[in-house]
Parts: C-alpha cells; sequence; structure tokens
C-alpha cells in the first residue's frame, strides 16, 4: 500500500476512475476546493470518471445540487446514484422480489428524496399500516439523524406489518458539513435485527459496478475506484477485482487524526487488514 500526498501519481497510470462523492469531492453542503481542481486536471488529461455514490437521490437531482456547488457537469464523464439504481429497478423490476413488491409505499425518509418515487406508478402512504413495502432513504426531517433511538418506533411498526424494504443508500453513517449522521444502511440493520426483510442498492454490491464499467468503456484494470469508506468504497471495488485509492480525511478521519493534524497511515493499514480490504494506496484528500 502506498501512501502518496496527492492523486498525480495514480492519475498516470489508470484511464478511468470510479469517484465516490461524499467525503471525497464535497461534504454535503459545500464542494472541496482541492477535489474540484483535481476534477479538472483529470479532464485536461483526457481521463474518464464515473461518480458512483450511494445517495439516494436519482441522477439528475444530484447533478442539480452538484451545480449548486459549483460542480459543473462537464467535469465528469458520467454519473450513477443509488438512488438512480432504485427507480431503474422500481420502473423495470429485476427479479421476482421486485415484482411482487406491491404499488403502496411507505417512505422513510427526507422530502427531498422523494424525486425517487416521482412518476412511478406507486402510491405513497402516511403510515406503514397502510403499505405493502418500504423505500429507506435515511433519517426524515422529524427526528434527529445521529440517534437510533428516534427512529426505534417507526422501523418496529414497519416490521410489525412485515414490509419489504427497499434500502436506497447501503451507507451507515456520513459526514455532513462537518457534523455525523446516520444514512439509510444503518437503519436497515436495525430493521434486519428486528426481524425485518431488506434489499439495498449501492456500494458495495457488485451488480452497481457494471453499468459503472460499461459506461467508462474500459477494461478493468485500466480502472481505480476511489473513495472514503472502507466498508462500501474500498470493499466494493476490490469485490469486483478494482483496484482502490483510500481517501484517509473523510468517514475514517476522526480515528486516524492525530494530535498534529497529520492522518496515521501506519493505523491506516490495520484499520484495513482488519476489514480484510487492501488498496493500492491511500491520499490525505482528493488533492492533486
Amino acid at each position: 500500500m502506498e501512501h502518496l500526498s496527492g492523486f498525480a501519481p495514480l492519475a498516470s497510470r489508470y484511464g478511468g476512475f470510479v469517484l465516490d462523492l461524499w467525503g471525497v469531492i464535497h461534504d454535503g453542503v459545500n464542494a472541496f476546493p482541492h477535489a474540484v481542481d483535481t476534477l479538472k486536471q483529470l479532464r485536461a488529461a483526457g481521463k474518464r470518471t464515473l461518480l458512483l455514490s450511494n445517495v439516494p437521490r436519482p441522477n439528475d437531482a444530484v447533478q442539480t445540487m452538484m451545480r449548486r456547488m459549483g460542480i459543473e457537469d462537464s467535469l465528469y464523464t458520467g454519473i450513477l446514484t443509488s438512488g438512480e439504481a432504485v427507480r431503474r429497478a422500481l420502473q423495470n423490476p429485476p427479479d421476482l422480489w421486485w415484482t411482487e413488491l406491491g404499488t403502496r409505499v411507505f417512505h422513510l425518509g427526507p422530502e427531498r428524496d422523494r424525486p425517487v418515487l416521482q412518476g412511478l406508478p406507486l402510491a405513497v402512504t402516511t403510515s406503514p399500516a397502510e403499505a405493502d413495502f418500504v423505500l429507506n432513504t435515511g433519517p426524515d426531517d422529524h427526528r434527529n439523524p445521529s440517534d437510533m433511538a428516534e427512529f426505534e418506533a417507526v422501523l418496529a411498526e414497519c416490521a410489525r406489518h412485515r414490509l419489504k424494504m427497499i434500502c436506497a443508500n447501503p451507507d451507515l453513517e456520513v459526514i455532513r458539513d462537518g457534523v455525523r449522521v446516520l444514512c439509510a444502511g444503518a437503519l436497515a440493520v436495525r430493521y434486519q435485527e428486528l426481524g425485518g426483510e431488506v434489499r439495498s442498492l449501492g456500494k458495495p454490491d457488485p451488480a452497481i459496478y457494471q453499468p459503472v464499467l460499461e459506461q467508462l468503456g474500459l477494461p478493468p484494470r485500466d480502472v481505480l475506484a476511489v473513495g472514503d469508506s472502507l466498508r462500501t468504497d474500498i470493499a466494493g471495488a476490490i469485490g469486483v477485482d478494482l483496484a482502490a485509492c483510500w481517501v484517509l480525511d473523510g468517514i475514517h478521519g476522526a480515528e486516524l487524526r492525530q494530535s498534529g493534524g497529520t492522518l496515521d497511515t501506519l493505523k491506516a493499514e490495520a484499520i484495513a487488514r482488519e476489514a480484510g480490504v487492501m488498496p493500492v494506496a491511500t491520499i490525505p484528500r482528493f488533492i492533486w
């Protein structure tokens, strides 16, 4: 595992890149200026870049948000979100599990994630008792997003009605504007503990990488995945035989940061070994 100070050495070794968004390109509110500059450098070098995110909103909604942050469409080749993957699966069910979901959905999540359902022949219910299944996009706006106990009652009610759950964001937590908050993946784990049945779409599921590689149009050996989460970004890439670069100052930053502000690469290696994954390199942040 190499420990690099910037991304430039890796950029010259690969033709295409699968880039995580949250924690690498932005923090959910603001774009990282150093990451925007790196995207510009990759574009100037003629590299292909695919943004792959576990955000539970369709591609176009995420692109609109990124434009407001100053991340223009021209800075990357393509994009795929877990929300887009869920929307496509609801439109064209890939197997019997999806086909038999029903048409009445209870949405557990904030209103801003509702575009996943827009235009689909589904009726959104106000309670689990009225629903055929539940779409989990993460903590809603009516409860503390950092406290799992806040969601215990609604998850228990969904389990009581034996609702199948779609998890539209497998992440367990994320740092939004400096604050650590729960994601849909954490709610899904708790739902399974309550006896609920869950299907998740997004990293680290191998299925999410097939359309990504097709869009990049490159053999896997020429593609490098970049992300800040060992559990989703790095494990997901390695699971489909892609090389991976770990951005340390993201979701793992707090446990790796030393008193002087530097990141402990020896500890990073130990954490990676414990997780059973081995990226080819680490960088402190997505900086050129």
